[in-house]
C-alpha cells in the first residue's frame, strides 16, 4: 500500500529540449516542461482537449537517457512522485514551484530526428552501428 503514497504517472509530450545540467561530482540532472492531454465531447457534441503542463526533473542515468533520447515533441511516460520546493528571488520574494521527479521514464513513438541528422539530410536508422557498437 505505501506504493500509492506521493505516486504519480504521465504520458505525454516534451515541452523543450530537455535542459541538462552537469552538477559537482558529474551528477546530471535534466529539467524540462512536459504536456498531458485530456479529450472530451462538450454538450455541443464537439471535440475539445484540455492540456495541462507539468515540470519535470530527472536525476542520474534517468537525465542521461533523456539527453540522447528525447527532444521536444517526443512521446515519454513518466513515473516519480510530486515535490514542491521553495527559494528566495533576489528581490526577497518567496517563490513554490511543483515539479514531478522522475524516477522512470517510458520512450515511446520514435527516436527523433537530432540537429546533425537535419543538418545531413540523413534519417536515423537503428540499423546504423555507431563506434561504441562497433568496439563492444
Amino acid at each position: 500500500m505505501s506504493n500509492f503514497r506521493n505516486h504519480v504517472q504521465l504520458i505525454g509530450n516534451v515541452g523543450e529540449d530537455p535542459k541538462i545540467t552537469l552538477l559537482d561530482g558529474d551528477r546530471k540532472v535534466a529539467n524540462f516542461p512536459m504536456a498531458t492531454n485530456e479529450y472530451y465531447t462538450n454538450a455541443k457534441g464537439e471535440k475539445v482537449q484540455n492540456t495541462d503542463w507539468h515540470q519535470v526533473v530527472a536525476w542520474g542515468k534517468t537525465a542521461d537517457i533523456l539527453e540522447k533520447y528525447t527532444a521536444k515533441g517526443s512521446e515519454i511516460g513518466v513515473r516519480g512522485k510530486i515535490k514542491t520546493r521553495t527559494y528566495t528571488t533576489e528581490d526577497g520574494n518567496q517563490r513554490y514551484v511543483t515539479e514531478v521527479v522522475a524516477d522512470e521514464v517510458l520512450l515511446m513513438g520514435s527516436k527523433p530526428i537530432t540537429d546533425t541528422a537535419k543538418a545531413s539530410n540523413e534519417k536515423p536508422s537503428s540499423s546504423k552501428r555507431t563506434s561504441a557498437q562497433k568496439d563492444a
